[in-house]
């Protein structure tokens, strides 16, 4: 966890560093300051030293991984990553539903809107349950 407070907090450094830069630079050449970039830099600086934050906080209580130390070998860190689903519709129909509430959220078509986000409820749920019922559910002995 120690590498990724440090890319975080390096991100953030930087973040906060740009969104200096871009308000002086904006202020020279406009005559005021653009708020829109300079608030976005700094929200996405605090979003990542946010993060950094949680790492560095995990990374005090955890013992340190391979990847944390630099005498480590690669044998290491083999092993299992995860499950990951190999064969799942339920992403498109999630990313299909948000794309459906954004549309509705762009043209302000409150029903579209609420049919956007009724259908990630559902592609929400069916993604989360997807090894808990129908055929992919384990057969029981």
């Amino acid at each position: 966890m120690r590498t990724e407070y440090k890319i975080f907090g390096a991100v953030g450094a930087f973040c906060f560093g740009a969104a200096i830069v871009y308000g002086f630079w904006t202020n020279g050449q406009t005559g005021g300051v653009e708020w829109v970039g300079t608030v976005a830099l700094i929200l996405s600086g605090l979003l990542c030293a946010m993060c950094a934050g949680f790492f560095w906080f995990v990374a005090r209580r955890i013992d340190p991984r391979p990847e944390d130390r630099p005498d480590a070998e690669i044998a290491e860190g083999a092993g299992e990553v995860g499950f990951f689903s190999p064969g799942s519709y339920w992403p498109f129909g999630l990313a299909f539903s948000a794309a459906t509430a954004a549309m509705g959220l762009v043209f302000w078509m409150w029903w579209l809107l609420a049919l956007g986000l009724i259908m990630i409820v559902f592609a929400a749920c069916g993604l989360l349950f997807e090894y808990y019922s129908g055929t992919r559910q384990p057969a029981e002995h």
